[in-house]
C-alpha cells in the first residue's frame, strides 16, 4: 500500500494532486480576506515559531463558540430528557443522518472538493470554478435527495441494525424510527452547507466558514425550546422538538453561508450536469475519502449498537461524554488541520518534502501540546464538569456518575483523536486516498474486537475505553504509513517533546486532582459551587500547564501563547 500508492518523492505524486496544491498556493496569493491564515506569509509562517498556532487562532475562536453552544445543546437535551428512553432514541436517530453526513458530506466532500475547486480556479479562472461549484451543489441536491428518500423507507431496518437492544423496550424502536425520519432531511441541508463551506475555505475565508456550525447550534437550541410546549399541546412526544430543532439548525447553517458566498461571486446554475469532469473527479475522490475520514464515527456507531444491549441510559451516557470530549478535538485538532493543509499542499506542489515534514511534525507536536493537558484536565475534572453541564432536570446523580466514568475512559485517546485530524489531510495533500481508507477499515475491526473484550468487563465504560485505544492504534498506523511514503519526519523530536509534555501534564493533572479533592464540599452548594470548582479548575489547569511547560522547557509553549493571542484578537473584533 504505502510505496505503490505514494510515489510521492517524484512527479508520480499525481497530476491532479499537484495541480490542486499549486492552485491552493496561487489562490492564497490572489485572495486577500483579512484572516490571519489568509496570506502567503502566514501560510509559510505556519512552520515557523508560533506561526501555525497563530494561524489556527481565528478558526479556533469560531470553533470554540460552536463547541460551547454544542454543549449547551446537550444540556438542553439532558435537562429535558435525562438519559432515559427518549434521549436514547434521539441519540440513535440522530446518529443515522450524522453518519451519512460524514460519509457523503462534510469531511469527505471537503477532502475531495476543495482541491478540485482550487485547481479549476488556478487553471481556468474563477468563472470556471464557480461553474464547477454550482454543479457540485446541483449534484449534492440530486444525489442526497435520493439518499434521503431511500433512508425514509429503510429507517426501520437501519434502527434495528444500530440499536437491536431497543426492541426489548415497548415503543422505543418505533420512536427512534420516527425521529430518524424527521431528521433525515438534515442530511440534505448540511450537505449543501458543506459545499458552501468548501468554497469559502478554498477562498481562504476560514472564519466565515468556521462560523457555520455556530448557527446550527443556535437554531437547534432556540427551536427546540420553542417546540417543546407545542409538542405537548398537540399530544406529540416532546422529544420530537429535538428532531425539529436539528432540521432548523441545519437550514440556518446553510442559509447564513449564502450571503458571503454570493458576495464572493457564486451563482447557481441549472440544470444539473452530473457528467461534468469536475463533478466526476470529486465523486471519484469522495468514495475512499468518505470511509477514510469516518473511522471515529463508525466506531461510535458500533459503540451505540453494543450499548443498546446494555440497558436504558448506556447510549446516552456515551453520547453526553463524547460531546464533552469533542470540544478539545474540534478546538485543536480540526483548527490545526484546517490551517496546516495549505502549507503542506504548497510543499508538495513545490516538491519541498522537507518543508512538508517540518510543517507536519510541528502540527502534530502542537496538537500534543494542546491536547495532552486537556486529557489530564478532563480526567481530573470529569465529575465536576459533568455535574455542572448536565445534572439538571431529568438528569440524575447516577447519570452524572456513569457519564463521567465514560468520559474518563474516552480521554485515553484524546491526543490521538486530534492527531488523526492532522495526519489524514497530509495523505490528501499527497494525492493518496487509499492509505487512510485501508487504515480506517483496520481500525474498525480493531475497535470491534476491543469492544467485545471490554464491554463484558466494564459495561459502557469498556466501550468508551475501546474507542480511545482504537484512536491510539489508528494514529500509530497512520504515522507508520505516512513515514513509509515520505520518510522520517521528526519522530525523535516528537518523542522528546511528547515526554516533556507528558511530564508537565502529569504534574498539572496531579495538582488539579488535589484541587478537586480539596473543593469537593463546594459541589453541594448548587450551581455557584459547581461553577466555582470548574471555573477555577480550568484556570488553575491552564496556569499550571504553562508554568510546567516553562520548567520542562517545552518548545511548543510559544505556539500556545500565539494561539491564545490570536483567539483574543478574534474575540475583541467580535
Amino acid at each position: 500500500m504505502p510505496l505503490k500508492d505514494g510515489q510521492t518523492r517524484s512527479a508520480a505524486t499525481g497530476a491532479d494532486a499537484m495541480a490542486a496544491t499549486r492552485a491552493e498556493a496561487a489562490e492564497s496569493e490572489a485572495t486577500a480576506v483579512g484572516a490571519e491564515a489568509s496570506t502567503p506569509s502566514s501560510a509559510r509562517a505556519a512552520g515557523e515559531d508560533g506561526g501555525l498556532g497563530a494561524a489556527a487562532g481565528p478558526v479556533t475562536a469560531a470553533t470554540l463558540a460552536s463547541r460551547i453552544l454544542g454543549v449547551v445543546r446537550e444540556q438542553v437535551v439532558a435537562a429535558l430528557f435525562g438519559a432515559g428512553n427518549a434521549a436514547d432514541a434521539f441519540n440513535i436517530a440522530f446518529r443515522i443522518p450524522n453518519l451519512l453526513r460524514d460519509l457523503f458530506a462534510e469531511g469527505a466532500l471537503s477532502a475531495a472538493f476543495v482541491p478540485t475547486f482550487t485547481a479549476t480556479m488556478h487553471r481556468d479562472g474563477k468563472p470556471a470554478a464557480w461553474r464547477l461549484g454550482a454543479q457540485i451543489m446541483n449534484a449534492l441536491l440530486v444525489v442526497i435527495l435520493g439518499v434521503v428518500i431511500l433512508g425514509f423507507f429503510f429507517s426501520p431496518a437501519l434502527v434495528r441494525v444500530m440499536a437491536p437492544g431497543f426492541s426489548q423496550v415497548p415503543g422505543k424502536l418505533e420512536l427512534t424510527t420516527l425521529l430518524a425520519r424527521i431528521m433525515l432531511p438534515f442530511l440534505l441541508v448540511v450537505a449543501l452547507a458543506a459545499g458552501a463551506m468548501g468554497m469559502l475555505n478554498s477562498l481562504r475565508l476560514f472564519g466565515q466558514a468556521a462560523m457555520a456550525p455556530v448557527w446550527f447550534n443556535v437554531g437547534s437550541i432556540v427551536v427546540t425550546l420553542a417546540m417543546v410546549p407545542v409538542c405537548r399541546a398537540l399530544g406529540w412526544e416532546p422529544v420530537i422538538a429535538l428532531a425539529v430543532g436539528v432540521l432548523a439548525g441545519g437550514l440556518l447553517q446553510f442559509l447564513l453561508q449564502v450571503p458571503p458566498l454570493w458576495r464572493a461571486g457564486f451563482r447557481p446554475q441549472w440544470p444539473p450536469k452530473l457528467n461534468h469532469p469536475g463533478v466526476k473527479r470529486v465523486g471519484y475522490l469522495m468514495a475512499p475519502a468518505a470511509v477514510g475520514l469516518s473511522a471515529t464515527q463508525i466506531n461510535v456507531v458500533i459503540n451505540s449498537w453494543l450499548a443498546s444491549t446494555l440497558g436504558t441510559g448506556a447510549v446516552s451516557w456515551l453520547a453526553y461524554a463524547f460531546r464533552i470530549l469533542f470540544v478539545p478535538i474540534g478546538l485543536f485538532g480540526v483548527a490545526l488541520a484546517t490551517v496546516s493543509l495549505p502549507s503542506m499542499s504548497r510543499s508538495v506542489a513545490e516538491n519541498d518534502f522537507d518543508g512538508l515534514k517540518r510543517t507536519l511534525n510541528r502540527a502534530v507536536r502542537i496538537t500534543v501540546a494542546l491536547t495532552m493537558p486537556a486529557a489530564f484536565g478532563l480526567w481530573a475534572l470529569r465529575e465536576p464538569i459533568t455535574t455542572l453541564l448536565y445534572q439538571h432536570g431529568h438528569f440524575t446523580a447516577n447519570d452524572t456518575l456513569q457519564t463521567s466514568r465514560a468520559l474518563a475512559a474516552y480521554t485515553v485517546g484524546l491526543v490521538c483523536y486530534s492527531g488523526i485530524k492532522v495526519l489524514v489531510p497530509a495523505f490528501y495533500a499527497l494525492g493518496d486516498t487509499r492509505s487512510p481508507l485501508v487504515a480506517s477499515f483496520i481500525a474498525v475491526v480493531v475497535n470491534f474486537g476491543l469492544n467485545l473484550f471490554w464491554m463484558h468487563r466494564l459495561g459502557h465504560v469498556g466501550l468508551a475505553l475501546s474507542t480511545g485505544l482504537t484512536a491510539i492504534f489508528n494514529f500509530c498506523q497512520l504515522w507508520f504509513w505516512l513515514r513509509l511514503k515520505i520518510g522520517g519526519f521528526g519522530g525523535t523530536k516528537l518523542a522528546s517533546s511528547a515526554l516533556r509534555i507528558f511530564g508537565a501534564s502529569l504534574l498539572m493533572g496531579a495538582g488539579l486532582f488535589a484541587f478537586v479533592w480539596w473543593t469537593r464540599g463546594w459541589m453541594a452548594h448548587g450551581l455557584p459551587g459547581q461553577a466555582g470548582v470548574v471555573g477555577l479548575g480550568v484556570a488553575l489547569g491552564g496556569g499550571l500547564t504553562l508554568a510546567f511547560y516553562r520548567v520542562f522547557q517545552v518548545e511548543e509553549r510559544k505556539d500556545l501563547e500565539a494561539a491564545l493571542a490570536a483567539v483574543s484578537r478574534r474575540v475583541r473584533r467580535g
